[in-house]
């Protein structure tokens, strides 16, 4: 039985930046349906990195993007009964979502601030390429550099 097709989907920008990553990265933050409570935080956490960096946010916050993007992760094989980790490029869609991810787990993981301020330190960490996401990172293309042995495994 063939899978169902995966259609491209199409992202309205949002509303005060009109961009379309932020509108996606507000859609991950929010939780149970409340869009609006993730606005708020996402676009607090906007004007914290304004005040800090005296830079437009939106730049900040693409630049802490792009450090926290992983270009290679690793993929399970099973080959010959024994399981191998083997490094594989990181497609572009699944890119933007991973650095979203390790941005916000790692923004929720803090305690004792408002989520907006925790967001906006885990964001400008990132932009000046530090934080728990960067180190994230770095740990997936390590494991990748290391398992670099069993590349030739990788399905065609």
């Amino acid at each position: 039985m063939r899978k169902k097709r995966n259609y491209k989907r199409t992202y309205s920008p949002d509303a005060v930046y009109g961009s379309i990553t932020l509108a996606r990265f507000i859609n991950y933050i929010m939780e149970a349906g409340k869009k609006s409570v993730a606005e708020s935080v996402v676009y607090g956490a906007m004007d914290i990195l304004k005040e800090k960096t005296k830079k437009e946010p939106l730049e900040v916050f693409e630049k802490a993007l792009e450090n926290v993007t992983p270009q290679q992760e690793l993929q399970s094989r099973r080959v010959g009964g024994a399981n191998y980790q083997i490094p594989v490029d990181v497609r572009p869609e699944r890119k933007f979502v991973l650095a979203s991810r390790w941005i916000i787990a790692v923004a929720r993981g803090k305690t004792g601030k408002p989520m907006s301020e925790k967001l906006a330190e885990e964001l400008l960490a990132a932009y000046n390429n530090e934080g728990e996401a960067v180190k994230k990172k770095q740990d997936v293309h390590r494991m990748a550099e290391a398992n670099r042995a069993f590349a030739h495994f990788v399905r065609r």
